[in-house]
């Protein structure tokens, strides 16, 4: 049976743009409940400012007070030199870091140009090499920009390419607003490829517009085998205008493992995961299964 991973990315891009602060324990519960489902890589949090995203203000907190369990990567997202001395200071040793496609975006996410991002990427990859850290390198606004609207490829291949030559653990391709379809999925996984074929690719899709799951299982149709997710379907990003909602983990365990790929994830557990974080919210799960629940 094929493995397609699942990266929960609920603890840090689905509490970001929720308006309930939730304290540390209630967020260590929802890492230590993720790994109960069987979930192998979890991105806790984010080492930003607190002002900018006062939702993750407790990183180190957080960082601090993870659960031992064998086997379970641990990673935070950085953004530059000093989230990435934090990340390192807190005992962190995998991180995730963030480039966007336009200058629109990437001035309003990280008060920087693209090609100023870039030099950062590439100054926390060799950082990163000569501290023992798994650094991975998400390429945002992969597929639109809220503010320039459409991405041409050529665009993206430009980023893709300069991502690519720094050799990082993975790159991501992140559709930040959720305005991808399945066909825009193919050939941007093929252009990806093309550039690098021997990168490992992720995928990060928000269901903004009901397509995240379509774009998810394009996705591994046409080869990709790690994905990110969020318990509930929680989350987006609060730097671009009605990002909501990322794909639901539950939602995507219960469609791959209905077509026959391996998650390694309890659909149950993810599911009444799901619930319980939706309540600590005081929301309703965004996600389908959660409420449905599964099938047979």
């Amino acid at each position: 049976m094929t493995r397609v991973e699942i990266v929960e990315v609920g603890p840090r891009d689905g509490l970001q743009n929720e308006p309930r602060i939730l304290p540390a324990e209630t967020k260590l519960e929802m890492i230590d409940r993720a790994c109960a489902a069987g979930l192998r890589r979890i991105e806790v949090t984010s080492f930003v400012h607190p002002a900018r995203v006062p939702q993750l203000a407790d990183a180190e907190a957080v960082a601090a007070g993870l659960p031992a369990h064998r086997g379970v990567e641990f990673s935070a997202l950085v953004l530059n030199e000093r989230g990435y001395d934090r990340a390192l200071a807190a005992g962190i040793r995998s991180v995730n870091t963030f480039v966007a496609t336009t200058d629109s975006f990437s001035t309003r996410n990280q008060g920087l140009t693209v090609e100023e991002t870039l030099a950062i990427v590439a100054a926390l990859r060799a950082r990163a090499a000569a501290d023992g850290i798994v650094l991975a390198v998400t390429i945002g606004t992969a597929f639109g920009c809220p503010f320039e609207g459409e991405v041409p490829a050529e665009t993206l291949a430009t980023v893709l390419a300069r991502v690519a030559a720094l050799v990082p653990r993975e790159i991501a391709l992140a559709d930040t607003i959720g305005v991808a379809v399945p066909s825009d999925v193919e050939e941007r996984l093929a252009l990806a490829v093309e550039i690098s074929p021997a990168a490992t690719l992720r995928f990060h899709f928000h269901n903004t517009r009901n397509t995240g799951i379509a774009n998810a299982v394009a996705a591994v149709r046409a080869g990709a085998r790690v994905l990110d997710a969020s318990l509930a379907g929680i989350g987006g990003c609060p730097f671009a205008p009605a990002a909501t909602g990322n794909v639901a983990t539950e939602d995507l365990v219960y469609a791959l493992e209905r077509m026959g790929y391996d998650t390694g994830v309890s659909l149950e557990r993810a599911a009444e995961t799901a619930r319980w974080i939706a309540g600590e919210l005081g929301i309703e799960p965004p996600g389908m299964v959660a409420r449905a629940g599964g099938f047979p």
